[in-house]
This record gives structure tokens, sequence and C-alpha cells, in this order.
């Protein structure tokens, strides 16, 4: 069924990560930089999550054992750093997602480059380290961010959607792993009510919602691929859809057979798999 299949550790039938990405009020605060702080509404909504949903979310990751991947823009780390420092202590991986979730299509490369080494900056002084992995925002990636991350060491990346596994993206700058998101895994078609920035989708409710992730989850399992959601915690991470996520959750574990693990650990074996991989080049 893969055209370059991956057998993963201890014979598991698929990888999987549920990757967060944490935007708080960036969205909002970017989208609308003359008046933002008037809008409490938006500010509120992007706000539940660090501070209502995360929490939520790492208990669930405790019980269960797990250890996942977030990515979070550096402006939110600086602004909600308690929540740094709970993802951190539990063992979860923290990866670049800009500074305060720009779009790279709005500005040059030179501003890009400027926000990137500034995030860069938070990273390394909040967390201890450099990043190992990058999502853009809005799965923005460009040729120069590609290579902007390859000269500086990253493992991953998490934006572009050429396959269902992971697979080696190679450049006149060196080699990157791809681990490839899709809209159909992604809680923003679902759940994603924001008129403020051009997002009016019909709001589900929550089985309807997630059950597709898990539909993707069952075809990954059968084939022996790789799951991927990516959510946001001030959707999915709301009580009601979190409770259905929470139930869903455990009973996947309760397989045996799914290996469940952060980003940068799972790219890390792709890339070193024996077996040989997909590769993509990208004109750099």
């Amino acid at each position: 069924m893969f055209l370059h299949p991956i057998e993963w550790p201890n014979k598991a039938r698929c990888a999987a990560s549920i990757t967060f990405d944490i935007d708080a009020d960036s969205l909002i605060r970017d989208a609308k930089r003359n008046d933002a702080e008037l809008r409490l509404q938006p500010i509120s909504m992007g706000q539940y999550g660090p501070t209502v949903a995360v929490p939520r979310i790492l208990d669930t990751y405790k019980r269960f054992g797990l250890t996942q991947s977030f990515f979070m823009p550096a402006w939110v780390m600086e602004n909600y750093p308690d929540t740094v420092e709970s993802i951190l202590k539990a063992g979860h991986e923290i990866g670049h997602h800009s500074w305060r979730h720009e779009d790279p299509m709005n500005h040059s490369d030179e501003v890009e480059a400027e926000l990137f080494e500034r995030a860069m900056d938070t990273h390394i002084r909040m967390t201890g380290r450099a990043p190992r992995g990058y999502r853009a925002p809005v799965y923005s990636i460009t040729p120069a961010m590609v290579t902007r991350l390859i000269e500086n060491e990253f493992i991953y990346d998490s934006s572009m959607m050429a396959d269902d596994l992971p697979y080696l993206i190679k450049t006149d700058a060196g080699t990157l792993m791809e681990m490839p998101p899709h809209w159909g895994t992604d809680d923003w078609p679902p759940f994603a009510h924001f008129a403020e920035i051009g997002y009016m989708m019909p709001v589900r409710g929550p089985s309807e919602g997630i059950t597709p992730f898990f539909e993707e989850l069952e075809a990954m399992y059968e084939a022996g691929g790789f799951w991927m959601p990516v959510l946001h915690p001030f959707l999915t991470g709301r009580l009601a859809r979190w409770a259905e996520m929470e139930k869903r959750i455990e009973k996947v574990l309760e397989r045996g057979d799914i290996w469940f693990a952060p980003l940068e650990e799972i790219a890390i074996y792709a890339r070193n798999y024996t077996g040989g991989i997909r590769h993509v080049t990208i004109d750099s």
C-alpha cells in the first residue's frame, strides 16, 4: 500500500504522535495589529488554550504515560512561561512555530529571517536547547525556510504534504526530514469559528468532529503508516471535545501495538531506517 513502507520499532503496527499547536492569542494579535487589544472575545478564546486546555491535556498524557510534541510561537512562549515550564517538566517536545504566527507569504524573507532568529533565541533561553522541529504557520513553508532549517541543524519539518509517511527533503543545502501533516487530521476544519481572521467553519459536535481523525488512524494502522493529528488547545482542548479524544486515545492504547512518541524521536528513527524512505528534492 505504501511505495516506501517503514517497519516500526518493536513490531509496532504504526507510529503516532498527537501534536498541538499552542497559538493562544497570537492569532488575533498578528491579524489585527491596530486594535487587537480591543477584541477581548478572540483574545480570551486564545488564552483558553495555554491556561485551561493545556493543563487538561498534560494531565491526560501523564495518566496515559505519553510523551508528545507541542509547537509554540515564541511570542506565546514568552507570554505564557508557566505553560512552557509545565510542558518541559512533563518531558514533552516544544517545536519552533514562528515568532507570532506570522504568515511568511505576507512579508519578505528578510523579515522572516529576523523573526525566525528572534524565535530561536527565545527557544534556547527558555528550553535550554535549540528546537529540533519546525511547523510553519498555516503550513506556509517556503524554500528559503527549508534552507534556514537545514543550516540551523533542524531534524525535521512538519508543514508539507507529499506523502503519508515521513520522507526526506533534499536540497542543495542538505537534507531535512518531513513529518507530513494533512487537513484530514487537523482540527481547524471541524472546529474553528474565528470571524476576525476569516474562518467561519460550521462547528461540529465533539464526536462528529473527532471521528475522522480516528478513521484516519484505522487506515494507517492497517497499512503500517504514520498518524499525526494537528490540534489546537483552544479548539480540541475544550472539555467535551477533549473528553471524547481521551476516550478514544485510551481505547487505542489498549491495543498495545502502536508506537506513540514525540516527532523528534520518530523523525530520527525514520531517517536512520535502513529499509529506505522516500526522497523529495526541492530547489533552494
